[in-house]
């Protein structure tokens, strides 16, 4: 509870430090004189001029004034030359630089701009709102009220929506609207009433009550949130908004951003006293910083924590924060430095843990707490035609123990690793082609707490010599295709990587930080198919490889890419994780192929396949393909598929027996079904749990100046439990959103989602 406390007083002390930082004293009285305003000057032209010089000029019949860039025209204009007064009467159009006003009768002062208009109208030129009114008051300078107001951003002639106050003050200098005793309408039906309102109608920040967010989830019940949205300074901004929830009780969400010459960040701090259903003080908090130190360091902070395991799948309404399992909690510094006229060089000193929120019926292995880690990084480049490499990284890794799902708590074994991987390579490169030998050494020494086993030892260590030659060749030529002119490339490519084997055993080494990476093409070309390094895989292989592309003469972007990869071992692996007796493809060879990029101007695919040749079977597909033809419409279609490892056997006590693979469906579209009305839906379904993952379905409808929207979403937030969100939303262009944003789980749902409302 100290602690939580604690996370409080952060909060609010940064909040703070945002106001105090913001405050600048401003001096009271200028030394520069006030420069004298001059006039200026005046023309007026109508079907008869009569009057008096410097007295009064009476503009009959089809009058027009102009003065600076304001334009008056009206049936009769009198002027006043001594006072600058103007009285207008029959048909009063008045155009300025930032609206434009009509009106029965006009009185104003031309130099002080205060004055009254009839029955007045206006448009404003800066975000397109529109009204009327029963009297218009000039107050100055970009200053005006309107009495019994209405505004709206809806073409003339369609008053979908409005709101109607009594007393409307428009501020041109800050554009901005403040309403008193105002109702929004939609479809002449009052939807919100509130004695007070402002709101930008250029759509600047600015200080002020935003509007309500409802919804409605399966664990939170109906709920309401009214944000109040803080405008600091330019570079500081809040949001404070309680969310009242049915089910939960009334929760504070809160966000501070802030951004200066070298720093950035973001705090979110969420907090719910006493939930309904828990009785438990529940909160989360978000904490993200980076700043530039000065002559080449930075640092960062990456803090996460919620109270408990069960903070997103009860409090949140997408997938995309229910998914999370790891919250990362972080704090670095980095060295960036030139090393000599073609060098670099890298340093980095971090401490890192993170709050693993676990699902009891699929328990994981929390991460090692890194408790510190320094890295360096270097490199330098053609010294007598050799490039020098070099990665050295010292960690403290620390476990501290977790419980198995019987209560038994095992501990793993923390310790110290050093890793010094120096590394030399000879570049030599044409125009056409390129060949790249390279050789390298990676040790590796631990000093552990205990040993890992019987067999093992405290301070273990490992030396493994590290060749690759890598190779390749570029064709092109000249193309065309549906009347498009294009470069099509051929490029072969040849991989060798020879690594000795030395024994890894989970008996004699600890597994800190590796697991076994996908197969792909951005893996094929590695010296590693492990992460991390506390396992180097044994290699005796070499990889044939050949891509093409079609490239845009007239712009050089890549249209379309054609990759085929097929992999040929000489020995077998002998390098594994855990008790694992099967690898995920074969023991002699691996092929994989790969369409990537835009087939037509329309029909964009991402799609790989990975094959077991001498079992005669496929390993892996990953298809996609995205139909696109406009904004608004978008179908896209995937499939997902990952053949299981039948010899996998689990000792680790976290994990519960493995699956037998992945097989998933995924579909998604967005499409217009009527005139201004279109529909939106996704699914994710397993093939293999015969299980909806994910689904969503929606309507919007879109109008000149307003939108509606209505999205239900269900999602699996754990095992056997699943969340269902239902968002409805109105957005008044240029004023506000009345009920619960969809739009990001629109995006998260349904890749190439557009919104087709104008802004």
């Amino acid at each position: 509870m100290n602690n939580y406390f604690f996370q409080i007083f952060v909060f609010f002390l940064l909040t703070s430090l945002a106001v105090v930082a913001n405050a600048t004293d401003q001096p009271v009285n200028s030394e520069k004189p006030i420069p004298e305003k001059k006039p200026l000057p005046i023309h007026i032209e109508a079907d008869k001029i009569e009057g008096y010089p410097q007295r009064e000029v009476d503009a009959i019949g089809n009058a027009k004034l102009l003065r600076g860039d304001e334009v008056i025209t009206a049936d009769q204009i009198k002027y006043y030359p001594a006072t600058e007064d103007v009285v207008v009467e029959g048909k009063v159009h008045l155009e300025r630089k930032k609206d434009v006003l009509e009106g029965t009768d006009l009185r104003i002062n031309l130099e002080n701009k205060k004055g009254e208009l009839g029955q007045p109208s206006y448009f404003l030129k800066e975000g397109g709102g529109r009204g009327t009114g029963s009297l218009f008051v000039s107050e100055g300078e970009d200053y005006y009220r309107l009495k019994k107001g209405e505004y709206t951003t809806c073409p003339v002639g369609n008053d979908d929506w409005f709101i109607r106050a009594d007393d409307l003050q428009i501020d041109q200098k800050e554009e901005i609207g403040t309403a008193r005793n105002v109702s929004v309408l939609f479809k002449n039906v009052p939807i919100l009433y509130a004695p007070w309102m402002d709101f930008s109608y250029s759509g600047k920040r600015k200080t002020g009550l935003l509007a309500p967010i409802m919804g409605n989830t399966a664990r939170s019940g109906v709920e309401i949130s009214l944000p109040f949205y803080w405008n600091i300074a330019p570079n500081y901004d809040a949001t404070i908004s309680p969310r009242a929830m049915s089910k939960r009780g009334i929760m504070l969400n809160n966000e501070f951003r802030y951004m200066g010459e070298t720093m950035g960040g973001q705090v979110l701090f969420d907090i719910l006293p006493d939930d309904l259903i828990t009785d438990e003080t529940r909160y989360g908090l978000f904490l993200n910083h980076a700043q530039y130190l000065g002559k080449g360091w930075t640092g960062n902070l990456d803090y996460n924590l919620v109270s408990d395991r069960d903070f997103f799948r009860d409090l949140a309404n997408n997938v995309g924060l229910t998914s999370r399992t790891n919250l990362l909690q972080q704090v670095a510094t980095s060295y960036n430095s030139h090393l000599g006229p073609n060098g670099a060089i890298n340093f980095t000193a971090l401490v890192q843990s993170f709050q693993t929120i676990q699902d009891p019926r699929a328990l994981i292995t929390p991460p090692y707490k890194r408790l510190p880690q320094f890295s360096v990084t270097a490199a330098q480049r053609n010294i007598y035609g050799l490039d020098f490499d070099f990665t050295g990284v010292w960690t403290h890794f620390y476990h501290g123990g977790q419980r198995t799902p019987d209560g038994q708590r095992v501990n793993l074994v923390d310790g110290l690793r050093l890793v010094l991987f120096p590394s030399v390579s000879v570049p030599l490169q044409t125009s056409f082609g390129f060949i790249k030998p390279k050789i390298g050494l990676h040790h590796t020494r631990y000093n552990l707490s205990d040993p890992v086993s019987e067999m093992g030892e405290s301070s273990p260590n490992r030396t493994v010599p590290i060749f690759s030659l890598d190779s390749g060749v570029v064709f092109e030529r000249d193309t065309t295709f549906r009347d498009e002119s294009f470069v099509q490339t051929l490029e072969p490519r040849i991989y060798y990587l020879y690594v000795p084997y030395r024994n890894q055993d989970d008996r004699l080494f600890p597994n800190f930080d590796s697991a076994e990476m996908d197969f792909s093409f951005a893996q094929i070309f590695t010296e590693n198919r492990f992460s991390g390094h506390d396992r180097i895989n044994d290699a005796n292989e070499i990889t044939f490889a050949l891509t093409s592309r079609l490239i845009e003469s007239s712009t050089g972007n890549e249209r379309l890419r054609i990759a085929a990869g097929q992999r040929i071992r000489f020995s077998d692996r002998r390098v594994v994780l855990g008790s694992q007796q099967q690898q995920t493809t074969s023991d002699k060879s691996d092929f994989i192929a790969a369409i990537t990029g835009r087939i037509t101007p329309v029909i964009t695919t991402d799609t790989s396949i990975q094959l077991d040749q001498n079992e005669l079977r496929t390993e892996k597909i990953r298809a996609g393909i995205s139909y696109h033809p406009e904004p608004g419409k978008v179908l896209n279609l995937g499939y997902r598929f990952t053949r299981g490892i039948p010899g996998l056997v689990q000792t680790n006590p976290f994990f519960l027996p493995p699956g037998v693979g992945l097989e998933q469906v995924d579909a998604s579209t967005q499409w217009p079904i009527l005139k201004n009305w279109q529909a939106m839906a996704s699914v994710n379904y397993s093939l293999k749990d015969d299980k909806l993952l994910a689904g969503l379905v929606g309507i919007e409808y879109n109008s000149c100046c307003w939108s509606l929207r209505m999205v239900l979403n269900r999602f699996i937030t754990a095992t056997e439990r699943t969340s269902t969100a239902f968002f409805v939303q109105l957005e008044l262009n240029g004023l506000m959103r009345i009920g619960n944003n969809p739009i990001r789980a629109l995006q998260q749902g349904i890749p190439g989602y557009t919104r087709t409302s104008e802004q």
